[in-house]
């Protein structure tokens, strides 16, 4: 995945600001009620994602008023075709029952296999399961 210098910088930029409800996802997600490591406003291609969990392939959205149908959809479609599945909350679901979200948060986590293990082949740069 290729992450430009822009979306990297942006990144930094939203990490640095998050909303509140985001620093409260992120306080639980980062203390270890959940099982598997989250990264917060990770650039993934040209979008960032609020959290993301790589060995669950499990992206979770934090959506206030900023966000449109459209362009939520078009993210939506191209990070589901690069194997992630996406979870969406309200930012005041999250600062209302943070562990309801919590809950779906893990049970999605205990839900999604583990992608393979997968070697690369040095020479023609092929990808095998192992």
């Amino acid at each position: 995945m290729q992450k430009s210098r822009f979306t990297q910088k942006r990144a930094l930029n939203l990490r640095r600001n998050l909303t509140e409800a985001e620093k409260l996802l992120w306080h639980h997600l980062r203390g270890k009620n959940i099982a598997h490591k989250f990264r917060r406003q990770e650039p993934i291609d040209r979008y960032i994602a609020d959290f993301v969990c790589f060995e669950k392939r499990l992206i979770v959205e934090l959506d206030g008023g900023q966000h449109t149908v459209e362009k939520d959809a078009e993210r939506t479609q191209y990070l589901e075709s690069q194997g992630f599945m996406i979870l969406r909350f309200w930012n005041h679901d999250v600062l209302q029952n943070v562990e309801g979200v919590l809950r779906i948060i893990q049970e999605s986590c205990a839900a999604a296999p583990s992608p393979a293990l997968r070697a690369t082949s040095p020479a023609r740069g092929e990808v095998k399961d192992v």
